[in-house]
């Protein structure tokens, strides 16, 4: 049985919100600190700090299955 859409968006917001709040604790890391110097240097992190995330965890768990 598929899910309901009450379901479903209940859902969706505690997706949205337990994102919301990985980006906020990886942006507070001390790594994503580090990584972000390193790479971008002039990046807004206020302005990109999605996409910087998302690429941040993205080339970790690359280094991490090599």
């Amino acid at each position: 049985m598929a899910p309901s859409s009450s379901t479903a968006l209940h859902s969706y917001a505690d997706d949205t919100q337990i994102w919301s709040h990985l980006q906020t604790a990886i942006a507070n890391s001390s790594g994503f600190k580090r990584w972000v110097r390193e790479q971008h240097p002039v990046a807004n992190e206020a302005a990109v700090l999605e996409p910087l995330v998302r690429r941040y965890l993205k080339e970790t768990l690359e280094t991490l299955a090599y």
